[in-house]
């Protein structure tokens, strides 16, 4: 009897720590994976000139007096990706441009450059949550725009015109353009949500729908590629990600 007392007592203090630990850590949302570790850049490879790891964050910076002539992107090394859920934190400068590319391929000839869609980021809060693809179709939908990019005949050049998809149909308007950026929070942490099933692209900022694209284009849509964020050409700029999370659909 004295030893089973015993027992329950260590028993239950060894739950009790258990679950405090528990509630002292953040705990992974079932079937998410971590693709940032918080310290350091495994598993993410790009030029060192421009990304480092501070404060927590991945950040992507172009420094005055060493403006870039291309685009460049640090790449997850983890594989590719199909369908796909993404959830990561983002802050970034009031000149900043940048963006969030998927199911996306590497431009051999090119380092650190990849072609593929893109939930697009700026500070000006003008693009942000767009779908723009990279070296691709450009412009496939605005922020506040549900579009059909239907099959084409010809080449992308035939229709992608001063930087934007002129075959993208819309469908709907999902609200209000300026109306929509009052969500995105200026020089402050920000929540970017992908959801990317079939051929079915949603891009969500704070919570909330921004660019709704079905890509039937068969000849140039794209089902599975490799992730990366992007600094981009322009004037000096910081981009700062944190809490990177994926869920494989």
């Amino acid at each position: 009897m004295v030893f089973q007392k015993f027992f329950n007592s260590c028993f239950f203090l060894c739950m009790l720590a258990a679950s405090m630990m528990s509630c002292a850590q953040p705990q992974t949302p079932n079937g998410y994976k971590d693709l940032f570790d918080g310290i350091s850049l495994k598993d993410w490879q790009g030029d060192t000139a421009l990304w480092s790891v501070k404060n927590s964050a991945i950040v992507g910076e172009i420094k005055p007096g060493k403006e870039l002539e291309r685009n460049s992107f640090i790449i997850w090394q983890g594989g590719t990706v199909k369908d796909f859920e993404l959830i990561a934190e983002y802050r970034i400068s009031d000149k900043g441009n940048s963006g969030f590319n998927y199911r996306s391929e590497e431009i051999a000839e090119l380092p650190f450059a990849m072609r593929g869609y893109q939930a697009d980021i700026d500070g000006a809060k003008k693009y942000t949550g767009q779908n723009y693809e990279e070296q691709g179709r450009k412009i496939l939908a605005f922020p506040g725009q549900k579009v059909r990019l239907p099959s084409v005949n010809g080449g992308i050049a035939d229709y992608a015109k001063k930087n934007i998809w002129t075959a993208s149909e819309q469908l709907s308007e999902l609200g209000n353009k300026d109306s929509l950026s009052l969500v995105i929070k200026s020089n402050d942490w920000n929540e970017l949500r992908i959801l990317a099933k079939g051929n079915r692209l949603l891009h969500y900022i704070n919570g909330v729908l921004i660019s709704d694209v079905t890509d039937d284009d068969i000849q140039n849509r794209r089902m599975e590629g490799k992730l990366g964020f992007q600094v981009h050409v322009g004037p000096p700029m910081i981009i700062e990600v944190r809490r990177i999370r994926l869920k494989r659909l």
